[in-house]
């Protein structure tokens, strides 16, 4: 994409799902999960194709990063594939931004599936679901797998604080809010200081965890998807408007919840209209490395230093 039609852009969405597979077969665990969550919000997810998620933001002039959530082991959901999901998106490049998302449990194959993603699909960062993949951040059996994210010097997206997935269900569906604590990620970004990090959506209970870890590490970042601005704490609209908010980013969860109606409910949630830009756009250009890869489709491997030792 060319530093003209970046400036051409309305917003880029840092934080959109598939939801619908044009590959798999019905999948009655994920039909309970997605009809508990409407209960649970009282109305009913919209549930768009990867296709036709391109198009809404297409003629919204903005680009989307979309992924799907590999919880498989923890929740015995069949996934949509990470394959679709960037063979999908790369049909789409004007619009869609291909995430993808691997059970950090899986240790050196987990790793070795990072890499291929990355070399053969071009995929442009990762997406984790502490909660519903039943892992704490910080524990070691995970680092194989973010070694390898952070070899390619893509940034990984990080749920943290409540959800929705599992809630109003018996036992909350078997989901543990207790690992997405954003404190946990202190501990990760210690440990892979170059590896971007994404915590995403204000954190209830812990919002000032994800506040404290985004303020002491260079390398965390806030991502304000999930709930309208509306609801947002006041302690986080005053980070965003002032130490924070070159390290926020607009996100809607969509189709959870539009852009539309976050944009809308942002003008009345105290947010200074001199940072919106920085929210919706600049900041993620910058975390995505958007302006220096005008053909961004495909990940270009850094190269080490001149005279730096490699592997």
């Amino acid at each position: 994409m060319s530093a003209t039609n970046l400036q051409d852009l309305v917003a880029i969405d840092i934080h959109t799902h598939a939801t619908v597979s044009t590959r798999n077969a019905f999948d009655p665990v994920a039909d309970a999960f997605d009809q508990a969550m409407a209960s649970y919000f009282k109305e009913a997810m919209p549930r768009p194709t990867i296709a036709e998620t391109a198009a809404y933001y297409r003629e919204r002039r903005m680009l989307a990063v979309i992924f799907s959530v590999d919880t498989e082991r923890g929740m015995g959901q069949v996934r949509i594939s990470n394959e679709e999901v960037a063979e999908e998106a790369a049909q789409h490049p004007d619009a869609l931004i291909p995430f993808a998302s691997v059970d950090p449990l899986r240790g050196k194959m987990g790793a070795r599936e990072v890499r291929r993603l990355v070399d053969d699909f071009g995929v442009r960062g990762f997406k984790f679901h502490p909660s519903a993949q039943a892992f704490y951040p910080n524990d070691r059996a995970c680092y194989a797998v973010y070694e390898a994210i952070a070899a390619t010097g893509l940034p990984a997206i990080f749920h943290s604080g409540q959800t929705g997935i599992g809630a109003g269900m018996r036992g909350g569906g078997g989901i543990r809010l207790k690992y997405s604590d954003p404190m946990f990620l202190d501990d990760v970004a210690v440990d892979f200081p170059d590896m971007p990090i994404v915590i995403a959506h204000p954190s209830f209970p812990w919002q000032e965890n994800a506040l404290a870890v985004a303020t002491h590490k260079p390398n965390v970042w806030i991502d304000l998807s999930g709930w309208s601005p509306k609801y947002f704490p006041d302690i986080l609209v005053k980070y965003a408007n002032g130490l924070l908010k070159k390290k926020m980013l607009f996100g809607s969860d969509f189709p959870a919840l539009t852009p539309e109606r976050w944009m809308a409910d942002a003008a009345h949630a105290g947010l200074r209209p001199e940072v919106m830009p920085l929210l919706l756009k600049d900041n993620a250009v910058r975390l995505l490395r958007l302006d220096e890869h005008p053909v961004w489709g495909r990940y270009q491997r850094l190269q080490p230093p001149a005279g730096a030792e490699c592997c």
